[in-house]
């Protein structure tokens, strides 16, 4: 009898581990693929290789390779915390100072658009955030097709963004990996075949993951074609002043296309130019036909958010806010993130000439042709692969690197790594 007692014991621990496995509601569930970026990391993290580099994560570095905090940031949260200001949450549609102020930093104080109030804009958690309450907008209010036209390749997040959202990505040709820059005709060709009513997004400056924009000219031919097929263009800008330096320069685009009367709708982080990347703050901005149009599309996007996550955080919206509202702050931001852009572009610039030094007699023009964050080295996953098991160099199998991760202590070093493996 002990005996017999003693096996239910044991038995009792491994039937009703049987009876968890069958009974589960999860068990369909399938392990999903790692993140592609997220995977470069911990790869990186592994390697004890003292000269390992990681170019694969999308966040400025400064020369020493560490993260950096700007110092109008700094002041702005000292300012913040002398105030010892509340807790309280923030109304549905964000921090009014800080919307008003990322719709005035987008569109121009002298915009018709933004003088006129035909707008509206809601605080979005940052780039991201913003670009989904933008999708879930479109799959609730647009009249016209669920498709959606990125650029090929594009930001691997709009992807998902929009098909979580209900609309249905689809893609027009934008880079030639051939030549590492812009496939103008083949872009023009695609979207002049969008069916009417069709959305297009556009990225409008610094495009992720190639880092090649059109030039102006092209930008205008562009607008004329959109505005033939009575497209909705939906702007992402995520790089304002990070990619040239010069924030009007950056928002361009934007601008022309309002001021050739096509009525954008627009997301913006401040992860980028700001530094604020765990601060998560954004904007989605609408373009209306009146203000009174505007009213009531701002009172379906509270409806929208509320819902989603009620309220966006306050902290980054106030550090933002008082930077682009304080004189003294933003002169210094202007400052500090011409900076970051005059670096990266620096490092373009080094990464050839050492190129160059190490012999190398390839063509490598694009790297300084293309702007912002990224680069599309033009490297095949076999290079990439050697470049990770021989030289630590980790990047996206695509090719793509993150000029911030270079520095002119390493960048000997990843020219020398780049020419052994494309002699």
């Amino acid at each position: 009898m002990a005996l017999l007692h003693s096996c239910r014991l044991l038995a009792a621990p491994r039937l009703a581990a049987a009876a968890s496995r069958a009974s589960s509601w999860w068990s369909h569930v399938e392990m999903g693929p790692p993140d592609p970026i997220m995977g470069v990391t911990e790869a990186f993290k592994r390697d004890t290789n003292s000269k390992k580099m990681n170019l694969g994560v999308g966040a400025y570095r400064d020369d020493n390779g560490k993260p950096y905090v700007l110092s109008c940031v700094r002041k702005a949260e000292a300012m913040i915390a002398s105030k010892k200001m509340d807790k309280e949450y923030l109304p549905i549609g964000g921090l009014a100072d800080f919307t008003r102020a990322a719709a005035e930093l987008s569109l121009g104080e002298n915009s018709e658009a933004f003088k006129s109030g035909r707008y509206v804009t809601v605080q979005g958690i940052s780039g991201t955030g913003s670009l989904r309450i933008g999708a879930n907008f479109l799959q609730r209010f647009f009249k016209g097709s669920r498709d959606v036209y990125l650029p090929k390749p594009s930001w691997a997040n709009h992807t998902s963004i929009f098909r979580d959202a209900g609309m249905q990505p689809q893609a027009y040709r934008y880079y030639d990996p051939k030549t590492c820059s812009l496939d103008f005709s083949g872009a023009m060709d695609d979207i002049s075949k969008i069916p009417e009513k069709s959305i297009i997004l556009l990225h409008a400056c610094a495009h992720n993951p190639t880092g090649v924009d059109p030039r102006q000219e092209q930008w205008k031919e562009l607008a004329a074609t959109v505005k033939k097929r009575n497209l909705l263009v939906y702007f992402d800008m995520a790089y304002q002043g990070f990619a040239s330096g010069d924030i009007n320069r950056d928002a361009w685009a934007v601008r022309y296309f309002i001021e050739q009367g096509i009525n954008i709708i627009l997301s913006q982080s401040f992860a980028k130019n700001m530094g604020l990347y765990g601060e998560r703050a954004g904007a989605f901005t609408v373009i209306c036909s009146d203000v009174d149009e505007a009213k009531r599309v701002e009172s379906q996007l509270k409806i929208l958010i509320r819902p989603m996550y009620s309220n966006p955080p306050a902290n980054g919206a106030r550090i933002a806010s008082l930077i682009l509202n304080t004189p003294e702050l933003r002169k210094e931001w202007l400052t500090e993130v011409k900076s970051m852009a005059d670096r990266i572009i620096s490092m373009r610039t080094q990464l050839v000439s050492n190129l160059k030094k190490e012999g190398s007699s390839r063509n490598w023009q694009h790297i300084t042709d293309q702007i912002g964050m990224f680069c599309f080295t033009g490297l095949k996953p076999e290079q990439v692969e050697r470049l990770t098991k021989e030289f630590s160099v980790y990047m996206t199998k695509d090719g793509r690197i993150s000029v911030a991760g270079v520095t002119s202590g390493n960048v000997g070093y990843l020219a020398h790594a780049i020419h052994q493996v494309t002699k």
